[in-house]
């Protein structure tokens, strides 16, 4: 049954990444699994209404059950009614993207954004929701990483995996020492930045939601390398910093900021 339930959400997980679909065969060599179980995983899912099956190609895609089952889950939190005006206020603020992601067990999730450029260059990293930030090249992931053990920090770092994701500029890819001086210097100041590291071109500050335990979360600013200057990001972070304790202040009307399901 464990191999059955891992299996299926493995599924479930690579289809979130192409809206589009995936043939049994792809599905099959990305996980690993023959193609005959995979077609029943596929078949069960579309069952289930989780997934559908295109007529035309055959290819397997998610339905909106699961987005919505999340959509749901979320909306009951609390976590949108409470953080999206700070969210937005600073947005405006600051002209560019701010997001804020929560701490899922052992990965840190970005669960809510407000776009605050209006013109030109924009971020909008759309495809990003709902997906674990990284520890090692996003200012989110460091802010909260080094809100951790140093040892667990590093664990899980290195668990995620230590090569740049896609789209990063070049030379980004980092060692484990040398991402134990960058979650130093982040205790240090008290917040997180990441240039061209995460995606080329692309800027970002961060600071960790402080609580009595573990952090519950980040709260960032990101916009465009050419406006987002070293410069920029220091003159936003006194802003960041009071929208961020102002999360805090509001913790108690949802479960995610007190760090609890």
């Amino acid at each position: 049954m464990t191999a059955a339930v891992d299996r299926t959400f493995a599924v479930l997980e690579l289809l979130s990444r192409y809206p589009k679909g995936l043939s049994v065969q792809a599905v099959a060599l990305s996980l690993a699994i023959v193609p005959s179980a995979t077609h029943r995983l596929l078949n069960d899912l579309v069952r289930l209404g989780y997934a559908s099956q295109s007529a035309d190609q055959g290819t397997y895609a998610l339905t909106l059950r699961l987005a919505a089952t999340g959509l749901s889950w979320l909306g009951r939190s609390g976590i949108h009614d409470v953080a999206q005006p700070v969210l937005d206020t600073l947005a405006l603020q600051s002209g560019e993207l701010v997001r804020l992601s929560v701490a899922d067990g052992d990965r840190l999730i970005w669960v809510a954004v407000a776009q605050g450029a209006v013109s030109g260059l924009r971020y909008d990293p759309a495809r990003e929701q709902g997906l674990a930030a990284s520890l090692a090249y996003s200012a989110s992931g460091r802010a909260w990483a080094a809100t951790l053990p140093e040892e667990q920090a590093l664990a899980l770092v290195a668990q995620q995996g230590l090569t740049a994701p896609d789209g990063a500029g070049a030379g980004a890819d980092l060692t484990l020492p040398q991402v134990q001086d960058v979650l130093a210097h982040t205790r240090s100041t008290g917040h997180a930045e990441a240039a061209d590291c995460f995606l080329a071109g692309m800027a970002a500050v961060a600071v960790a939601l402080q609580s009595n335990g573990a952090s519950p979360g980040c709260l960032s600013i990101a916009g465009p390398t050419a406006r987002l200057t070293p410069a920029r990001r220091a003159a936003l972070l006194p802003g960041l910093r009071n929208a961020a304790a102002e999360l805090m202040a509001l913790a108690p009307a949802s479960g995610l900021l007190r760090g609890q399901a």
